[in-house]
């Protein structure tokens, strides 16, 4: 695996944490770093502005209502 070298600073008490970690699983400090931006990246919400130009016209036939009815269905909504 090719890695970048990148400093990161810690609070002393998450360093000491993290040392105590990595001595229990037997991991390095950059191997724990790394898992935890791994899972960092994973739960964050998809690009939203990527995702929609990625599947753009990916439904051809894909109806729409015109403005005028989803207006009407927003004056109905609001009562």
């Amino acid at each position: 695996m090719a890695a970048l070298r990148t400093q990161i600073y810690l609070t002393a008490e998450q360093r000491r944490d993290l040392d105590s970690i990595a001595e229990r699983q037997e991991a390095s400090l950059a191997e724990l770093i790394r898992e935890a931006v791994d899972e960092y990246l994973l739960a964050r919400p998809a690009d939203v502005d990527a995702v929609l130009a990625e599947t753009f016209g990916a439904v051809t036939d894909a109806e729409v209502p015109s403005r005028a009815e989803w207006r009407d269905r927003e004056l109905r909504a609001d009562g």
